[in-house]
């Protein structure tokens, strides 16, 4: 059994229209003992000019270190989705965003398959990204980083699919980030999906799902990029935080929301139930 730590993904910030150190600071503040920045390949004119929280993989990651450092906090992974049916863009990215995981101290790097190019047949993208997570998979296992494949786009929406992605490759280095929102909206049940991953789950995207969402996408999107404030929505987190107690590794719960004040009532939440079910 591992320790459950609360985190909290960056795109809280994400219209604050602020940076990446304005975000670590924010969600130091709030009292969350991990962060995971979202990272990009390349430069992009609003993370430069300070506007937003998203970190090119150009920077310094011994820089990134430090900021999280001086505010007490640490890296429970980086959001690197770079679309695995697509190698020309994602290949030397993830293994570039690896490597950049190795130095800044964040053991995982979360990610997914798509979405896919309109004129590949499946079987054809299954090669592609068996490709992909071949070369990404042997820059990760020689310096210990985990790969998290997450659960967000037309293959990872059923549980038959995610575990056909994950098992391409035999590496120690995959896993799987599982995210309770999006496992919700394609239509599953997250409980019982998370119950069936739960030995290969080596980071979780902790995101609810208001009831107006539901209502108006369950099963007909294979994801969203942030939930409302967790214990707002539907997801049943007392399951969710038991199965997450027994799994066989450390596990960082980390929050998806896209505001700080749903950043504030999700890490109250959450804190009160974590403390809660340890006794």
């Amino acid at each position: 059994m591992g320790q459950l730590r609360l985190g909290i993904n960056l795109e809280f910030a994400r219209h604050a229209d602020k940076p990446f150190r304005w975000a670590v600071e924010q969600a130091a503040a709030i009292g969350y003992e991990y962060v995971e920045p979202m990272v990009h390949f390349g430069r992009e004119l609003l993370s430069e000019a300070g506007y937003f929280h998203s970190l090119s993989l150009f920077e310094d990651p011994l820089t990134v270190a430090a900021v999280c450092e001086r505010a007490g906090v640490k890296l429970s992974g980086l959001s690197a989705h770079m679309p695995l049916c697509k190698p020309e863009i994602s290949t030397e990215a993830l293994k570039m965003a690896v490597r950049f995981a190795a130095e800044c101290g964040a053991p995982v790097v979360n990610t997914d398959e798509g979405p896919k190019r309109p004129w590949t047949t499946d079987e054809e993208d299954f090669v592609l990204i068996k490709y992909v997570l071949t070369e990404v998979a042997a820059v990760a296992e020689p310096r210990g980083i985990l790969i998290g494949l997450e659960p967000h786009q037309q293959y990872s929406r059923t549980p038959e699919g995610l575990d056909r992605i994950a098992s391409l490759v035999q590496s120690p280095a995959i896993g799987i980030n599982f995210d309770t929102g999006n496992a919700y909206l394609c239509g599953q049940d997250p409980v019982a999906w998370l119950e069936r991953v739960l030995p290969r789950v080596v980071h979780v995207h902790a995101k609810d799902i208001s009831a107006e969402q539901a209502e108006a996408e369950r099963g007909q999107v294979t994801g969203t990029p942030v939930g409302c404030a967790c214990g707002d929505g539907v997801i049943d987190w007392p399951m969710i935080v038991q199965l997450c107690r027994a799994a066989p590794r450390d596990l960082v719960l980390s929050v998806e929301c896209g505001a700080v004040e749903q950043a504030k009532r999700s890490y109250a939440f959450l804190s009160r139930l974590l403390a809660e079910c340890s006794v």
